[in-house]
């Protein structure tokens, strides 16, 4: 998995569209996915290329269809990598920097 291309795929808002439709029903066919977006079958193709090529889909084919599954281990290993970079006390030292900030707008 290539850390840059979970971050494109997750650029657009018609890839997100798509992960949120299969975090809410997984294994849905292409047409399935495309009746809810206002995009070609074909824009919907290529999304769903850009998101396998992330691992955020994964294909499974049932006789003729091609069921679409998301895979949540790419984001949530991003998530993680990123958390762990701020350490509690980081996450102290820039919640009073937020909270110092605020009382200045308030005066």
């Amino acid at each position: 998995m290539d850390r840059n291309s979970v971050f494109h795929a997750l650029a657009d808002e018609n890839r997100r569209t798509i992960l949120d439709r299969l975090a809410s029903r997984n294994g849905q066919t292409l047409s399935a996915l495309t009746s809810v977006l206002d995009i070609s079958r074909q824009a919907v193709t290529k999304h769903l290329t850009v998101l396998e090529a992330a691992d955020l889909v994964v294909v499974i084919r049932r006789g003729r269809e091609r069921l679409h599954y998301l895979n949540p281990v790419p984001i949530h290993t991003e998530v993680m990598r990123w958390l762990q970079r701020f350490e509690k006390t980081e996450l102290r030292t820039l919640a009073a920097i937020a909270e110092q900030a605020e009382d200045r707008r308030e005066r």
